[in-house]
């Protein structure tokens, strides 16, 4: 809408001041509420306090998983995750030795892999809602008796793995390689930095001692 010279000549007559920042001189809404317990009258409503025992009772009105779903969704996606490692290695052995690719048994393999690697690792990963590993140890012995278990997995399988590898037939390797490569990495990637490098230079100490050579 165009305006007219009067009505310009009016709008430039009024003086620009700032807005007032001061407090509020009479009480506020607010106020009159505060000093009316209004708000505690309101949380003792009957309404309010079922509405509150039922976000307390499911534990689920804020987004977070509890801690038995957590451990289960977090076992899963590592189950899943070590299954295609095994699905990888498997194709991968078999076409070392210029096999024939057989999908079916590959996906089957792997799909065994993944029910046995989510039941090993639900059992013994470390996992808030889990602290215990053997009932009747001190909690304070739990941990130490996790990393003795991946230590001596860690190990067994990475010397087996490269012993195999090295004297076994090429039937024997295609079967046993996967799942170890697998059992190792986790292993190894469980295990806190000074005992996984102590496992890997035994493993290499084996190799050297042994006169093993890098081939599947």
């Amino acid at each position: 809408m165009v305006r007219t010279r009067k009505e310009r000549k009016a709008a430039a007559e009024i003086k620009l001041a700032q807005p007032d920042r001061s407090a509020p001189s009479d009480k506020t809404l607010l106020d009159i509420a505060q000093e009316r317990n209004l708000f505690d009258l309101a949380d003792q409503h009957p309404a309010n306090r079922n509405r509150k025992s039922t976000k307390t009772a499911d534990g689920d009105h804020d987004g977070e998983l509890s801690t038995t779903a957590d451990r289960v969704l977090e076992a899963f996606l590592w189950a899943v995750s070590l299954a295609m490692l095994h699905f990888t290695f498997d194709v991968l052995v078999q076409h070392q030795y210029a096999m024939e690719i057989e999908w079916p048994q590959i996906v089957t393999r792997a799909l065994v892999a993944l029910v046995v690697f989510y039941a090993f690792f639900y059992v013994l990963h470390p996992h808030a809602s889990s602290p215990v590993l053997l009932p009747g140890v001190p909690l304070r012995f739990q941990e130490p008796l996790r990393q003795a278990i991946f230590f001596v997995a860690s190990t067994v399988s990475g010397c087996y793995l490269i012993d195999i590898s090295n004297n076994y037939g090429y039937m024997y390797i295609m079967k046993r390689s996967p799942p170890l490569g697998c059992l190792w990495i986790w292993s190894v990637i469980e295990l806190n930095l000074s005992m996984a490098l102590l496992s890997l230079a035994i493993a290499t100490g084996f190799f050297f001692q042994g006169g093993y050579s890098m081939r599947l």
